[in-house]
């Protein structure tokens, strides 16, 4: 296997922000980005987390009663889910223990 030198990368160096023509916000020089915001972003991703583990519900159930033969299809929907989850509670344990460190912090 080889490795690519870092010269050979192609250049992915950021360009630089466009202002937009109206502020976005009523506070004055704070403009909110172009993208979703960052509740958006969780709600969403909870929501596909969700959506996942009601998947693997549903086939689960169907493997029981016998509507679904493919037991590789059912495994796989439940690890899926099961990652999705774990990977989900992962990310609230460190944004919990960054506020915690942060309320730790003397001003």
């Amino acid at each position: 296997m080889r490795i690519a030198n870092l010269g050979s990368l192609p250049n992915i160096a950021p360009t630089a922000p466009t202002k937009p023509s109206a502020p976005a916000s009523s506070v004055p020089g704070l403009d909110q980005p172009a993208g979703p915001s960052f509740g958006d972003t969780l709600k969403d991703a909870v929501g596909s987390v969700n959506q996942m583990q009601g998947t693997a519900d549903d086939l689960s159930q169907k493997l029981a009663t016998g509507d679904v033969q493919d037991i590789h299809q059912v495994m796989l929907a439940l690890n899926k889910a099961s990652n999705a989850f774990g990977l989900t509670v992962q990310v609230r344990n460190k944004a919990v223990e960054a506020y915690q460190d942060i309320m730790r912090m003397q001003v």
